[in-house]
């Protein structure tokens, strides 16, 4: 006797259902809403425009996979500036950060996201990590309570083993760590680093918030600007450059692209679902995902 339409219906919903709720739990959606965040902006902008909707992070992956309580365990913290109907995109972010398990590091991606324009994104930039050391000093966790604070675009795809790793041998002091610009440059101490990912120790992100000189200077790219506020405060001694380990998607190729490779952090300009697709079938991210009539991976 065949199956009926209605128990092989009933039982398709019974199995995406179950698969939602794995998906809801690998990614630990999670919503904390962050008025003073909000305030601190409007009041340190005077001019900078009322957001309807309120300015917040999500959670994309609060995963602390240390293993032990070892001084050496590194915490970072990378926040990617989104638009809230950009809600597919975070969504499929969170799979592709939440199945990465770095070992004896705390690496929590969050979302940062309001009502803004390209030009208004430099604010955005200046509140994320000046609004910081006051959300988060106040804890009842370890000081700092990030070692690394990172702000990356949301059509990077970083490699987090790869990232924690390159970081272990590096100064947790007045550091500052991403691509660097112009693309043919290998010195990061003349211009800046890219916006597909840039990296800064915590004393660093306490000095944004308490100095004027980033205050003052909102306007630029905001990359660019970031580097400047650096160079005008006299900070960031320590610099690390993670070219060729960070670039650009290899196609159309220019002199900031180079083919993928297993040493890779970052690669970025991920703008299409094809180019999302070649690059996490490179790296075997998808190898442990079981076949689904919910989505289909080549």
């Amino acid at each position: 006797m065949k199956p009926s339409r209605s128990s092989n219906g009933q039982r398709f919903i019974i199995t995406s259902f179950f698969f939602i709720v794995f998906l809801c739990i690998l990614a630990s959606i999670n919503e904390v809403r962050f008025d003073s965040f909000l305030r601190f902006g409007r009041c340190a902008f005077s001019r900078a425009p009322h957001y309807s909707s309120e300015e917040k992070f999500l959670a994309a992956n609060s995963s602390s996979t240390s293993n032990s309580s070892s001084t050496d365990d590194v915490r970072i913290l990378i926040g990617i500036p989104t638009l809230p109907d950009h809600y597919h995109k975070r969504h499929f972010l969170r799979l592709v950060y939440g199945i990465q398990s770095p070992q004896n590091a705390k690496v929590d991606v969050k979302f940062v996201f309001c009502n803004l324009t390209k030009e208004d994104q430099k604010v955005l930039t200046y509140t994320y990590f000046s609004s910081l050391p006051e959300m988060l000093n106040n804890t009842d966790g370890p000081f700092p309570p990030y070692h690394y604070v990172m702000k990356a675009d949301d059509d990077s795809y970083f490699r987090l083993e790869n990232l924690v790793e390159s970081l272990r041998p590096l100064p947790r002091e007045d550091l500052y760590y991403g691509y660097v610009i112009p693309c043919p440059s290998m010195d990061p101490f003349v211009h800046y680093m890219s916006g597909m990912g840039y990296l800064v120790s915590w004393d660093i992100v306490e000095w944004i918030k308490e100095s004027d000189i980033p205050l003052k200077h909102l306007e630029g790219p905001e990359d660019k600007v970031f580097g400047e506020w650096l160079r005008d405060g006299h900070r960031a001694k320590n610099r690390y450059n993670a070219k060729w380990s960070m670039y650009n998607f290899p196609e159309p190729p220019t002199r900031c692209t180079r083919e993928l490779w297993p040493d890779t952090i970052a690669v970025h300009l991920l703008k299409t679902q094809e180019k999302w697709i070649r690059t996490l079938n490179y790296f075997n991210v998808t190898k442990n995902l079981k076949p689904s009539k919910l989505y289909h991976i080549p």
